[in-house]
């Protein structure tokens, strides 16, 4: 895809989203609004996988860390094509294989996920093995910015910088808000680069509400410098619903139907325009 395709394409992922967290009436929609645009771009432009040949042991591997915001990732297999709108529907179902975390029971879903603070590790042993193996795919991993606060993440920086993964990348969703209020009152981050510089990684911010901006990060990453790679993408918590942007009490809600309508109104104008 180009990046106007891109563009629309994480609009009419962020409409689905919209359907089904309101129809299940549960879900984190502002951290899944936030990282919907990352994840559009990785899936439709970065990672190497096809959804006809998901056990191909070649692919690229894709941990959602913050597995809170899984309905953002149901959304993107669902338009990448490893199921059907009629699974991604029984979200909040009894039976349904849909839980409020990533299972491996989801076709796509590589690890299950969502113990704060355990996917960066994950990451790194699975890049780990593609070194040993011979391997070329490249391990992505997915975390948030309240997840920072998780020693273990520390461990595997630490790792990652030991074993020269330069076949890792991590990726902090870096929307300033976590459940509690801003980051920086919970628990401060700043400054995210020295910090992560200082573990030995390569380091890159970048506007993570601008998809032409995530393409051109993510594909200027150098997999031959010897060092892992992360990547800070500065987002809006709740992008593109109005009412939702940069409000903490959206980290978990459910829209009422007046809300709903609103929402679904303003990104289908958006999609008309595109």
């Amino acid at each position: 895809m180009n990046n106007h395709e891109l563009t629309k394409q994480a609009e009419i992922n962020r409409k689905r989203l919209l359907e089904i967290v309101y129809s299940a009436k549960a879900g984190h929609i502002g951290g899944d609004l936030s990282c919907l645009n990352m994840l559009t771009a990785l899936y439709f432009d970065i990672l190497n996988v096809d959804p006809a040949n998901s056990e191909d042991p070649d692919r690229d591997r894709f941990i959602l860390s913050k597995g809170h915001c899984v309905e953002a990732l149901y959304v993107t297999l669902e338009a990448k094509g490893y199921y059907g709108r009629e699974l991604t529907d029984t979200l909040g179902k009894f039976g349904s294989i849909l839980s409020g975390h990533p299972t491996i029971e989801v076709p796509g879903i590589e690890v299950s996920s969502g113990a704060l603070g355990h996917g960066l590790s994950i990451g790194v042993g699975m890049a780990i093995a593609a070194k040993k193996d011979g391997k070329s795919y490249k391990t992505y991993v997915l975390m948030g910015d309240g997840e920072q606060g998780e020693g273990s993440i520390y461990e595997a920086a630490m790792a990652g910088n030991q074993y020269k993964l330069d076949n890792l990348v991590a990726i902090i969703d870096r929307n300033h808000l976590q459940i509690s209020g801003n980051t920086e009152d919970v628990m401060a981050l700043e400054d995210i680069t020295a910090r992560w510089s200082a573990f030995g990684w390569d380091v890159k911010t970048v506007n993570g509400d601008d998809i032409c901006a995530i393409v051109e990060t993510l594909k200027g990453i150098d997999f031959n410098n010897g060092k892992p790679h992360l990547i800070i993408s500065e987002t809006t918590k709740g992008k593109g619903v109005s009412f939702m942007e940069n409000v903490a009490k959206w980290h978990h809600g459910v829209p009422n139907e007046e809300q709903y309508a609103t929402a679904i109104n303003e990104i289908e104008c958006r999609i008309n325009e595109l």
